[in-house]
């Protein structure tokens, strides 16, 4: 019974929030996985479903920790079969990229339609191939990353299928692109029916990658998501995701997806901001939301995204998020300390209702000086007596009072409304 590992979206050399920590993260999830699903359980082979690698270009230290993992599995007698996404294909009018040279240097067998997009058999001496016939009972099958013409290279794949030599009892292809319905807010995946040729050609198990998060589609099609999480979003809460531990059996396909192996913890919280509160109020709120995540154990060493929603009643500066960050992440003890800022002021809106005569322009300036006390937190209380001076402020203005004698005006109302807080 053929049993493999399937990867995709693997993004060694990942750099985001600039943490080598973070960016060893994924070293450590890819080594791990590779050796709790593929080595102690001595599979067939493994899949690498595009994206090996975060960037087309690779740093030593980054193509070194893919040496590693490749080397180990090669030790183990597991062979490697890949092929190139869109974070690590070759630019076009280039005719070589890195996982050209890990295949050419035998850490991998790179599976892709040659020059003339024809599907030959893979050569061992000149290490180029579109597809193998494994001892294991298996055929396996390499594309490339085709982007918005993924729908039409399917068209011209699935007849080439067809056309191959009898061979194994299973077909497995590799192919990086992703479904559509499974994450919303990617808008360029392929409709069922775009895959569907595939199906027809004689392939049982559609291994797919680019798509972030796992899913499967109709008992062929399978995407395992990415090992390491690239964004908070990414949270396994949220959006289950990690390698597939397959095999192939005469009654059908099993599917396990593992991802207890080594990954970064991510703790997302949220906090709703009150209209009530004051930026300080606001702030000590958010220092108890951590504090508290703390002791239980959720933030020590992880990523930490402190969601602040709501409504508040002060303006959005009076909040010094840099610095609250700061103090957030030293007290959570998180690696990356992430703040989401997404509150809105508050609006009043006097209503003035139909009558025969209207308000005055007195009166209309009162009900927006009260407004705009009313909105912010700390005025809000004093609102009808700070109207009241902002109105004899304004006469006095006109009336060209000095500025020391105004700022004098401004100092004493003030206090007054102090005086009257306590």
């Amino acid at each position: 019974m053929p049993r493999f590992l399937h990867v995709a979206d693997v993004h060694l050399g990942y750099t985001k929030y600039d943490s080598p920590e973070r960016t060893k993260d994924f070293f450590l999830a890819f080594s791990d996985a590779l050796e709790r699903y593929a080595i102690e359980p001595q599979v067939d082979f493994v899949l690498i479903v595009g994206d090996l690698f975060e960037h087309r270009q690779v740093l030593p230290a980054v193509l070194n920790q893919a040496q590693l993992c490749l080397d180990r599995l090669q030790e183990a007698g597991i062979p490697v079969l890949a092929i190139e996404g869109n974070h690590d294909y070759r630019l076009y009018g280039t005719s070589t990229s890195w996982l050209r040279y890990l295949a050419d240097w035998g850490r991998l067998m790179l599976l892709e339609p040659n020059t003339e997009e024809e599907l030959e058999p893979w050569d061992p001496e000149a290490r180029r191939g579109g597809y193998i016939d494994l001892d294991c009972g298996v055929r396996v099958i390499g594309s490339r990353w085709y982007g918005a013409a993924a729908p039409q290279a399917i068209q011209s794949l699935a007849p080439l299928i067809e056309q191959l030599p009898s061979g194994p009892d299973h077909t497995v292809m590799m192919f990086h692109h992703g479904l559509e319905g499974h994450v919303s807010r990617y808008s360029g995946a392929l409709r069922y029916q775009d895959f569907a040729p595939l199906l027809t050609a004689g392939v049982d198990y559609l291994a797919l990658g680019h798509i972030h998060r796992s899913y499967t589609a109709e008992s062929w099609i399978f995407n395992p998501g990415s090992i390491e999480a690239n964004s908070v979003i990414e949270n396994q809460d949220q959006n289950p995701r990690g390698v597939f531990l397959v095999n192939l059996t005469k009654k059908g396909i099993k599917a396990d997806l593992k991802s207890d192996y080594y990954q970064r913890h991510i703790e997302r919280l949220i906090l709703k901001a009150e209209p009530k509160q004051t930026a300080a109020e606001l702030e000590a709120a958010a220092i108890t939301t951590i504090e508290t995540a703390y002791k239980k154990g959720k933030t020590e060493d992880a990523i930490v995204e402190l969601k602040i929603q709501g409504t508040i009643g002060f303006e959005r500066s009076d909040l010094n998020v840099k610095e609250l960050r700061t103090q957030l992440h030293t007290l959570s003890k998180a690696l990356i300390m992430l703040i989401k800022y997404e509150v809105t002021g508050v609006e009043y809106h006097s209503y003035i209702s139909d009558q025969e005569e209207l308000p005055s322009r007195h009166d209309i300036e009162r009900l927006v000086f009260t407004d705009l006390l009313a909105a912010n937190a700390h005025y809000r209380d004093q609102a009808e007596l700070l109207s009241s001076g902002l109105m004899d402020l304004k006469d006095r203005l006109l009336k060209q009072q000095t500025e020391p004698e105004l700022y004098q005006y401004a100092q004493d109302l003030l206090s007054t409304n102090t005086k009257a807080e306590t």
